[in-house]
């Protein structure tokens, strides 16, 4: 559906893509992540055909999407991360006037009742919240019921219910064949969402592949921690194959290792040992910690 190769893009002296390259299959969500200012968004307005691209080369559904045809436009959504509507459009009107420029649309009632807007359809934009305006142009994204979308930020400013929403809304449209290419700033989003991500970083894509193979291959080390009464050994614990460290302070351990059954074996050592636990949670790595391993700690403007 997308093939990117080599991309470049420049703002007078500054380098916001250097060299970009990945694809983007039939019927997954692929989604790019980032710091701030790491060039998300202009990658993905490349890609769109919004910026032309300084280098590389582009192909969205076969054709370079700077020279796309209304057939073209008619099988992609867009919705952007920064876009503005009439003051006085109201909501009905503003999904009847994106309804009337393609040939196949959807049901737009049925669509503004799954994102919550039903009770907002006759209200004008200028009235709206940033959370119902952001719901508003997904709506307008997905009114010609495309084969490609494109989700910039998707949730950004929205409640956990509507963040939810929109998620399995997303689902669906997997769901249904349709293929989605979205940037977010959100690592549970993208664990939530995306089949493969790639993340993004100085303009540059420093890593790819699915959530669980980069929190595999970059932060494999899990955490049991648990309570106990009585006197135990923490030598008891040395026996289990994997185990990396062993922290044991008045009644309170914490056992840590790298394989992905690590935490049946604490459970089974245990067990074996007859130790009563009292609390016992466990402390998995996910995507977040893939993303501060590489990308850094300190705040981007």
């Amino acid at each position: 559906m997308i093939e990117v190769s080599n991309l470049r893009k420049v703002y007078g002296s500054t380098v916001a893509v250097e060299d970009v390259s990945f694809s983007v299959e039939e019927g997954e969500i692929f989604g790019l992540l980032g710091p701030n200012g790491a060039g998300k968004t202009t990658t993905m307005e490349c890609v769109e055909g919004v910026r032309k691209p300084d280098g590389g080369r582009v192909s969205v559904l076969g054709v370079d999407p700077q020279s796309a045809d209304v057939e073209f436009q008619n099988r992609i959504g867009v919705q952007l991360q920064q876009a503005e509507l009439q003051k006085r459009i109201k909501v009905w009107e503003a999904v009847d006037l994106w309804t009337s420029l393609y040939r196949r649309t959807i049901d737009a009632e049925e669509l503004l009742a799954e994102l919550g807007l039903e009770a907002k359809r006759d209200a004008w934009f200028m009235t709206l919240s940033g959370g119902q305006k952001q719901r508003l142009f997904i709506a307008l994204a997905l009114i010609n019921d495309p084969d490609l979308v494109f989700l910039d930020e998707l949730t950004t400013g929205l409640d956990p219910q509507a963040r939810r929403r929109i998620w399995n809304l997303v689902r669906e449209i997997k769901r249904n064949g349709k293929t989605v290419f979205l940037t977010t700033h959100l690592m549970e989003e993208a664990e939530q969402l995306c089949d493969r991500v790639a993340i993004v970083e100085l303009g540059r894509i420093i890593e790819m592949g699915t959530p669980a193979e980069l929190v595999e291959r970059h932060c494999p080390e899990r955490s049991v921690e648990f309570t106990c009464s009585g006197d135990v050994d923490p030598a008891a614990f040395e026996e289990i194959s994997d185990l990396t460290s062993v922290v044991a302070d008045e009644g309170r351990f914490v056992l840590s290792g790298t394989d992905e059954a690590f935490v049946s074996r604490v459970i089974e050592c245990l067990a074996q040992h007859r130790i009563r636990v009292g609390a016992f949670r466990t402390e998995m790595p996910n995507l977040e910690d893939v993303f501060l391993k590489l990308t850094g700690h300190s705040i981007r403007d």
